[in-house]
């Protein structure tokens, strides 16, 4: 059985710009250079996965459906980048829900460990709230980056922005190797 090495991003923040409940194409601004990070992980053989809290979607702000439709445009734009998402887990549920899925519980990796063979030692999660970094210790996904926030603790690299993240790797690529 052929085991991946994944790379799961966070969606508002990493992604995207984090406007706050961005359900809309017309609202979502990709953040500059994450197509090129992402592709530098795939080309390094990782298999990405997106890994986002949409508490939106209980609150009613927006519905399931919007998500849907918004989630299939960004996975065309990848696509359009030469970038390959495999899969998008999101938990719609509010904070307080006590679900297993919202970060920084393990649901989502739970999900995308029995769908796929991955080894998550030699994985990376990339987010910009301490409940990624916090995922990525709980889920046992062994390597993190923070972006953003110097409050953020226990992250493996921690960067300002997505560019500076990615000029670090481009002259690392052994770090992700």
């Amino acid at each position: 059985m052929f085991v991946h090495k994944a790379l799961f991003l966070d969606r508002d923040g990493i992604i995207n710009v984090d406007h706050g409940y961005v359900h809309t194409i017309k609202d979502f601004q990709f953040t500059e250079g994450i197509f090129e990070l992402a592709s530098l992980f795939q080309s390094s053989g990782y298999t990405l996965f997106v890994i986002t809290n949409q508490s939106g979607i209980s609150r009613g702000y927006y519905k399931e459906e919007d998500f849907n439709i918004l989630t299939e445009w960004m996975i065309e734009a990848f696509k359009q980048n030469d970038v390959k998402i495999e899969k998008v887990y999101y938990c719609p549920h509010l904070p307080n829900a006590n679900c297993q899925c919202r970060k920084p519980n393990t649901g989502m990796i739970e999900q995308a460990t029995s769908q796929y063979s991955i080894d998550l030692a030699h994985s990376w999660m990339i987010g910009d709230k301490q409940s990624d970094i916090d995922l990525a210790h709980n889920g046992h996904i062994s390597n993190s980056i923070a972006i953003g926030d110097d409050g953020i603790q226990n992250a493996t690299l921690h960067f300002k922005t997505i560019p500076e993240c990615l000029e670090y790797l481009q002259e690392n690529q052994g770090k992700i190797l």
